[in-house]
């Protein structure tokens, strides 16, 4: 009896060491775990785990406090696998919690939809991080400010002055510049030159092939006793630096009545001005929204051959986006493309674009017109993933017009250069 108590004691003894072994041993394993997660740069951060350890910690206190409430019923019979998932919830909290992060997946088409947190997150990083070192240098002087805006006002001048001389006299008449368009069939300088690729996408010269997109033919179709064009706003609430918030008399969809009045009157085209507001409770929806009040409009007007989604755009209170055009202080405008594309994932099924290619022709044309027209007023075209309801028509446009810092008079001023580069690619 006495052996056989010995036996058992050194039994529960071994038995002991081995659950202190295993123990000991599991939690090395998740902190290896923990580690390599956040050499890759996957681990969740401390704050998140914090903020689940405190959730867990209320759900479970409510859970005691009202089990009738949440007792939960089995789905099926219990497998294999849900036992093991259920232990290894159990003894490792760091695999429950990994199972709170959300792999996103939407089909709505917005900056700040689900479906770009994770992108936006490290944008507004990078945006912040940019803006404190923008005002880290920023000058406090008026005069060093002036000075460098007459560096930049002659540098621009010389740049005209260089690009007439390289294509010699016979630059068309009216045009400040003309623009080799051999020096366009380089990819490199087209992308130098004419546009700014968000990290989100990529594109290739399959696509960007400046020949292809001069050859395409943009001029209109349909007379004018049919409306030719609709201009719209997504994001109709977005305003200047002395707009009144929520009045459409001083936010961009003022801009847009002003484009349609200048197309109607100084160049005879039949325009539509839609003023649907799509933005106002949910942002994050808003081209969701603004798409069947689109169907529905081009359903009962087939003529429209353009649409134009005038924005305005977000930069750091330091940048101020302003050109000089016949003598007025003009915001300057940026057209916009999306590619139905990221870099992560490829091309985005659900957001397919058939009009893709006459998309970027169209806004390419717009550009090198306001290159040699008005050079300094168009910045460089943006390219970003996603699709933006340009999918509409061949001859969709996404404008932004200036950024929060312009003051409502310079916007309104740049829908002139706007409606003469309309009128340029356009008319027949």
């Amino acid at each position: 009896m006495g052996m056989g108590k010995a036996l058992l004691r050194k039994k529960k003894r071994s038995g002991r060491y081995i659950q202190w072994l295993v123990g000991g041993l599991s939690v090395l394993f998740v902190i290896v775990c923990y580690q390599n997660m956040a050499f890759t740069g996957k681990a969740p951060a401390m704050k998140q785990i914090l903020n689940y350890l405190k959730e867990e910690t209320a759900v479970s206190a409510w859970k005691n406090c009202m089990p009738v409430m949440l007792r939960e019923e089995r789905k099926g019979p219990l497998t294999l696998e849900n036992f093991l998932q259920n232990r290894m919830e159990e003894f490792y909290p760091i695999y429950a919690f990994s199972g709170t992060l959300t792999e996103y997946s939407t089909q709505i088409e917005s900056d700040l939809t689900c479906g770009m947190l994770e992108e936006n997150q490290q944008e507004n990083q990078k945006e912040q991080e940019k803006q404190a070192e923008e005002n880290g240098w920023e000058e406090n002087s008026k005069e060093e400010k002036q000075e460098k805006k007459n560096k930049k006002k002659k540098q621009s001048q010389k740049k005209q002055e260089i690009a007439s001389a390289e294509n010699g006299p016979g630059t068309e008449s009216g045009k400040a510049v003309e623009i080799s368009r051999e020096k366009l069939n380089d990819f490199d300088y087209l992308l130098q030159n004419f546009y700014q690729i968000d990290r989100t996408t990529t594109i290739d010269g399959s696509e960007l092939n400046a020949q292809a997109m001069l050859s395409k033919d943009m001029k209109l179709k349909t007379g004018k006793e049919n409306v030719q064009i609709l201009i719209y706003h997504t994001h109709s609430q977005e305003g200047y630096k002395d707009s009144a918030p929520g009045d459409p008399n001083s936010s961009v969809m003022a801009l847009g009545e002003r484009l349609a009045e200048l197309l109607r009157e100084e160049y005879g085209f039949n325009v539509m001005h839609h003023m649907g507001e799509y933005d106002v409770k949910d942002r994050d929806n808003a081209y969701s929204y603004s798409g069947p009040a689109l169907e529905q409009l081009l359903a009962e007007n087939p003529s429209i051959e353009v649409i134009i989604d005038l924005h305005r755009d977000g930069v750091p209170e330091t940048a101020h986006l302003v050109s000089e055009v016949n003598g007025k202080q003009t915001a300057q405008i940026m057209f916009f493309n999306g590619l139905s594309r990221t870099t992560a994932n490829g091309n985005i099924a659900y957001l397919a674009n058939p009009n893709l290619a006459d998309n970027l022709a169209f806004s390419f044309q717009m550009k090198l017109a306001a290159e040699e027209y008005y050079p300094g007023f168009a910045r460089a075209t943006y390219l970003k993933g996603y699709r933006y309801n340009l999918h509409y028509r061949p001859k969709s446009l996404l404008v932004e017009v200036g950024a929060q810092t312009n003051s409502l008079e310079e916007a309104m001023n740049a829908m002139e250069p706007l409606a003469d580069i309309l009128h340029k690619v356009l008319s027949p």
